[in-house]
């Protein structure tokens, strides 16, 4: 599949695969990849600069914060993609409730992990993702203090700082190191408490990253080996979801089914592991 001329609707990448070739150019000729990378180091450099004072500016519910850190990524990012590409939807966390998904779309997480940021926790991440009608070919992943860079392509594998990245192997929940969210829903939160509970002492460790774009870039980092999310937005998922599937691994809803943009809750690691959590999960009683 050669470039895609610019002003040609769009067209979903043929058999899941696509090349920089095949990405979307800019208006000015550029690089998808090398913008979104551009895009990173934008947010980067505005993350940075706030984060040991950062201004909580808005609640949108129990836990959930704004900083004006948040909305400063969100504006010179969308400012960028509509420079470059000015055909392209934007869906972004913080303006998100109007923008249709349907061909070329920019979904972007400004600051993923807010309530870490807001409080000194050194743990937060910038994602965005290029989408063609919701099927994710482009994903980035960075956190800006440590300055790891995960990228994916969809069928051209994924890279954690310039090197190809592989999950590590892990047959079974007993072998992972498991990290896991809860998110803003409190039924679902007690649910995946409840989960834990059921799991433990059945695996290595636990951990709850409070970010979920670095939930699914860990896996491609080697950082655990199962990750785990209840209360899941379409910014927060769009990335991982094809990092961890170049990356070698998958991710699936809970009824066992692929996960897509629109999935909720999901289960993402090596296959095997995956299913042995899904299995395990089924045991507890519904409540």
């Amino acid at each position: 599949m050669g470039p895609r001329p610019r002003g040609e609707p769009p067209r979903p990448p043929e058999e899941g695969r696509v090349s920089d070739a095949d990405l979307p150019r800019s208006a000015a000729g550029g690089d998808a990849l090398e913008i979104a990378r551009h895009c990173a180091r934008v947010a980067r450099d505005i993350i940075r600069s706030a984060a040991s004072h950062a201004d909580v500016t808005a609640v949108k519910g129990r836990g959930n914060v704004v900083t004006a850190t948040d909305l400063a990524v969100e504006r010179a990012v969308m400012t960028i993609l509509r420079e470059h590409f000015p055909g392209h939807a934007i869906l972004s966390e913080e303006t998100a409730s109007a923008t249709p998904t349907d061909g070329w779309t920019w979904v972007i997480d400004p600051l993923d992990g807010t309530k870490n940021f807001s409080r000194g926790i050194a743990h937060f991440a910038f994602t965005l993702a290029l989408c063609v009608d919701d099927e994710p070919v482009l994903g980035l992943t960075t956190h800006p203090l440590l300055g790891l860079e995960v990228v994916a392509i969809a069928g051209g594998g994924c890279t954690v700082d310039g090197h190809r990245a592989v999950l590590r192997p892990c047959p079974t929940v007993a072998d992972a190191v498991v990290a896991m969210d809860l998110g803003y829903n409190a039924d679902r939160a007690r649910r995946q408490i409840e989960l834990a509970a059921h799991l433990w002492p059945g695996m290595q460790s636990l951990r709850i990253p409070g970010s979920a774009a670095l939930g699914f870039a860990g896996l491609a980092a080697g950082w655990w080996d199962l990750y785990l999310h209840s209360d899941l937005q379409p910014w927060d998922l769009a990335a991982g979801l094809l990092i961890v599937r170049e990356a070698g691994g998958v991710v699936l809803a809970r009824d066992g089914t692929p996960a897509a943009m629109a999935s909720r809750a999901v289960i993402a690691g090596t296959g095997t592991a995956v299913r042995d959590a899904l299995a395990r999960a089924g045991e507890l009683p519904v409540t």
